[in-house]
């Protein structure tokens, strides 16, 4: 299946599920195959309300989902030994 995942730097909005949902019928529509199981969406919000998340993705026929991400200051240690420097970039 494909996986359409949208990042908004602010509080979640009910609206944003519109513009996720469109994403999600552009990618059934010109990427998926048959044999391809249901395009899911994530919405990744700084913030949100739990109760407005649960109203606003009630009535979705698609399948979607609302979770907050938080910034770090530092990138882990186990994490930083993986990648390259600016320097090296």
């Amino acid at each position: 299946c494909y996986i359409v995942i949208e990042i908004k730097a602010g509080k979640f909005k009910p609206e944003h599920l519109g513009q996720l949902g469109f994403y999600l019928t552009v990618v059934d529509r010109k990427v998926k195959h048959p044999q391809d199981g249901p395009t899911l969406g994530l919405l990744l919000c700084k913030s949100k309300n739990k109760l407005v998340a649960e109203y606003a993705l009630a009535d979705k026929a698609q399948p979607m989902g609302v979770a907050e991400f938080k910034l770090l200051e530092d990138l882990p240690a186990d994490l930083q030994a993986g990648l390259r420097s600016i320097e090296q970039i």
